[in-house]
């Protein structure tokens, strides 16, 4: 499996948080991790970015774990980010934002990061 660039948007310091788990998932996968959370510094020993627009290097997947409500704003960011895919994990599906990356030409999925890293899927 080839290593990828995955930014985790609402990554939480939280090891009970499933955003902390897919973290960690990822980087025992081999995955580089991009932790994305305005509040913090770092999350597993890695460097947090406090925003999307933060991000200065390509984007393989971003994979989403903050609420719909928090997510419509920023359609745009996700947009410019240009990641291949988006993941919206459950209880992050958020219609205009799907509909923003099917008009970029953006791929994305409704699925569980834990999952399909669970299963070989990711």
């Amino acid at each position: 499996m080839n290593a990828l660039t995955v930014a985790v948007l609402g990554a939480s310091a939280n090891p009970d948080r499933y955003s902390n788990m897919a973290v960690r998932r990822l980087l025992d996968a081999g995955h580089r991790v991009i932790p994305i959370n305005p509040a913090l510094d770092t999350i597993e020993d890695l460097p947090v970015v406090k925003s999307l627009a933060d991000i200065g290097e390509p984007v393989d997947t971003l994979t989403l774990y903050v609420g719909p409500q928090r997510l419509a704003p920023l359609a745009g960011e996700i947009v410019r980010l240009a990641p291949r895919r988006v993941i919206f994990n459950p209880g992050t599906e958020c219609p205009g934002v799907a509909a923003a990356l099917d008009r970029a030409g953006i791929a994305h999925t409704e699925a569980c990061t834990l999952v399909l890293l669970q299963t070989g899927q990711f």
